[in-house]
């Protein structure tokens, strides 16, 4: 998932057992994943109960998940455990070993996040995602370059996750505080986005059709919905 350096950019000191970190998540995907005993999975563990607060109304349905960045395969293992059979399960990497790290009826393709060609074959071939989560490179350009692309092709009611952000403020990963076109910046643009009612400077997606922008620690879920201009109206006793 990462590499390993010093200062800022150090992760170990976040490093934790599973019998440390267990009763932090609470949720049945929680529960799925400490008792996983497939392919490697790394996550944060403060993601699982938000994955399952913005994901479950997906569970046992004809869901389209598209998954960016596979590793060692283990989380679109987990993936299948929780959303269940009928789901369609894509994982992205440029990584071409990660071809052999998944079982069917999961899907795995290779190429680059940030090759609008390759997106746009995956999706024709899957159909529209219904939740698109990005866990590839963590850089900024990157990320932005697969928020444009595949945003559009997002259904409506779906959601764009994009994971580690705190990515964006490491200088080695092409990131700093602030950084323009870091991941965290492009939050900041879908929050203008978002209210281009009230300003004249457009926004990276139409603000009729972004809804929540749920920013937590290191991930954002983004809401794709059909809204209507905002109205106010008076009424009276």
């Amino acid at each position: 998932m990462f590499r390993f350096v010093r200062g800022p950019q150090d992760i170990t000191g976040h490093a934790a057992t599973p019998e440390e970190v267990r009763d932090r998540a609470t949720s049945s995907l929680g529960d799925q994943f400490f008792q996983h005993r497939g392919r490697l999975i790394h996550k944060w563990v403060d993601f699982l109960d938000l994955y399952d607060r913005y994901f479950a109304p997906w569970r046992n349905t004809d869901l389209v998940f598209l998954e960016i960045g596979v590793s060692e395969g283990g989380s679109l293992e987990m993936w299948r455990n929780y959303f269940g059979p009928r789901a369609t399960i894509c994982g992205l990497d440029i990584d071409r070993a990660c071809a052999s790290r998944v079982d069917p009826p999961n899907l795995v393709r290779i190429g680059s996040q940030d090759d609008p060609a390759f997106l746009r074959a995956v999706i024709e071939e899957i159909g529209r995602p219904h939740i698109i989560l990005d866990d590839g490179s963590h850089i900024g350009r990157h990320q932005r370059a697969s928020f444009d692309v595949l945003w559009p092709t997002l259904r409506s009611g779906g959601i764009y996750a994009i994971e580690d952000l705190h990515t964006a403020y490491w200088r080695d990963w092409e990131g700093g505080y602030r950084k323009k076109g870091s991941a965290i910046e492009l939050v900041k643009d879908l929050i203008d986005a978002q209210h281009a009612w009230w300003h004249d400077r457009g926004g990276v997606a139409p603000a009729a059709e972004i809804g929540g922008i749920h920013q937590h620690e290191s991930i954002v879920f983004i809401e794709k919905i059909a809204k209507a201009r905002p109205a106010h109206v008076k009424v009276s006793g």
